[in-house]
């Protein structure tokens, strides 16, 4: 994608502080961290959507954000936890129509706030949560790996 910027970080065409790089998935740090340490991995391959990616490069993606993980805590760099964030799709604010894994450092009073919005206590019925788990098996089985 020529207009997509992880795609230019991988061709040599933007800048890029590397942590890591395989020939499936490359880690690199945030240019707009949330807090100092904040790495994003992506498929060395464009994929807009997690659904797009080989299930074998997603799992890279994460074995990556594993070790980068582990490496944070005893960094040096300010980590009491971490936040793996993966927005997939424009709705769920995805920015850069690349995949991309956020791993982010996170400390006591760092003044981030995730937030679920939820119905807590007023959930849906078992029958609701039934015909969803439904339609997701249908999917499943139907789109079942060779």
């Amino acid at each position: 994608m020529e207009d997509c910027v992880f795609c230019k970080i991988m061709a040599g065409e933007a800048e890029a502080s590397f942590v890591y790089r395989d020939d499936t998935v490359a880690a690199f740090m945030d240019i707009q961290p949330m807090n100092p340490g904040h790495v994003v991995i992506i498929p060395v391959a464009h994929a807009t959507h997690l659904s797009d990616l080989p299930g074998e490069t997603g799992a890279q993606i994460f074995r990556v954000a594993q070790r980068i993980a582990a490496a944070m805590y005893p960094s040096g760099l300010r980590c009491e936890g971490i936040n793996f964030i993966l927005a997939d799709g424009q709705a769920a604010a995805q920015e850069v129509l690349h995949v991309h894994l956020h791993v982010i450092p996170r400390f006591t009073g760092d003044g981030i706030g995730v937030r679920f919005l939820s119905r807590r206590g007023t959930g849906p019925g078992r029958s609701e949560l039934e015909f969803a788990a439904g339609r997701i098996r249908a999917q499943l089985e139907k789109n079942q790996p060779a």
